[in-house]
């Protein structure tokens, strides 16, 4: 297996009667990289991996693969492999055989696949437990086996429907790591599934953000969380807190937004909303908790917001603040355990400090949770 090729949606529109499941999807994967769909559930990720292995037909727009259009050639002669949630392990084969299970069906002779099973298994670290039966493997070694079996009929990219929601926390958290080392190995272009956005910032080169049939932002994970593109990718992606108001001034790529409670507050504007946003605008500002820190500042300054405690929780690493924000809504701060005993500050009104580098603002919209 060598580099994997590049996968192009241009101007995909999928529709179900008068339903709009995917609109205007324009998507550029480069050969040998981890892509990943990021988004809620029912919000067109599967049915864009369905188009691209075929199982589907776009309503307008095409899908290319290795740049040829695959309009009109079937699942099982494009040159894609699906892995799905539930795995489909055959449970009476022995792992070596599910594995060449495509070997076996293109005629190949057992010494052949037995042969390939072995390179296989010595890829995904489970060398020597080829005659074992699914049953027998655990979850995570049986989503490597899914793997295999999915590398052995050799295709040049790889489509993962959500293939770790059925694993625990900590057997998850392993395999992303895993799974991103095997698609080193390989080579091959991944086009990775998922709603949970660990997944998506830790494993992928980059990310394409859903919501409700439209791609918001695609980009590298540090660019979706740093600078996101619209109020839904900030809500969604990682934790933040929202700022509503009017933009009092702009300046360059700086602007101030007046909020309804923590007066005037300086934020940088998110690079695709720059230019294109004046005084006068409805504008959401973003600043995430670990970003908020105790500080004196005064306050008349741009960077100060004053708010009073309402509960505090502890969750080992860090402590979470929740505090009373802007309009009612809650302001959460997050603070590194540094191991001293803290003293609550449940009740106390204090003043959070942020850098103007680190909060964003956009024209309001829509956001995840709403």
């Amino acid at each position: 297996m060598g580099a994997g090729v590049t996968v192009n949606l241009e101007n995909v529109w999928i529709k179900f009667g008068d339903f709009v499941a995917v609109r205007e999807a324009n998507v550029n994967i480069k050969g040998g990289d981890f892509f990943s769909f990021l988004g809620p559930s029912g919000c067109g990720k599967t049915t864009i991996l369905r188009a691209v292995s075929g199982f589907l037909d776009p309503s307008e727009g095409r899908v290319l693969i290795g740049g040829k259009d695959m309009a009109g050639i079937g699942p099982n002669k494009r040159p894609t492999a699906l892995i799905f949630q539930n795995l489909a392990l055959f449970p009476l084969m022995k792992i070596w055989e599910n594995i060449t299970f495509s070997m076996e069906v293109a005629g190949a002779s057992a010494g052949d696949r037995r042969k390939r099973a072995d390179e296989l298994l010595d890829m995904i670290a489970l060398s020597g437990q080829g005659d074992k039966f699914p049953s027998e493997l655990s979850g995570g070694q049986k989503q490597r086996v899914a793997i295999a079996r999915a590398l052995c009929a050799e295709p040049d990219v790889l489509l993962l429907d959500e293939p770790l929601s059925a694993l625990d926390l900590k057997l998850r958290q392993h395999m992303r790591t895993e799974l991103r080392e095997i698609q080193q190995r390989v080579g091959i272009s991944f086009i990775y599934i998922t709603h949970d956005q660990g997944e998506a910032l830790t494993m992928s080169d980059s990310v394409a953000v859903m919501r409700a049939g439209i791609i918001d932002q695609i980009a590298g994970g540090h660019e979706i969380y740093d600078h996101p593109a619209t109020p839904f990718v900030a809500s969604f992606v990682g934790e933040n807190n929202v700022f509503r108001g009017k933009l009092q001034s702009v300046n360059g790529n700086e602007a101030v937004i007046r909020t309804n409670r923590s007066g005037d507050l300086l934020a940088q504007i998110t690079p695709t909303a720059v230019g294109k946003m004046k005084a006068g605008d409805d504008a959401m500002m973003f600043v995430r908790p670990e970003a908020l820190a105790l500080g004196e500042a005064s306050p008349d300054s741009k960077t100060t917001i004053s708010a009073n405690v309402l509960n505090e929780e502890f969750e080992g690493n860090s402590y979470s603040v929740f505090l009373e924000g802007d309009g009612g809504k809650q302001i959460k701060m997050s603070l590194p355990n540094l191991g001293q005993d803290r003293e609550s500050s449940k009740g106390s009104s204090l003043a959070l400090h942020y850098d103007a580098s680190t909060a964003v603002v956009m024209p309001a919209g829509e956001l995840a949770s709403e």
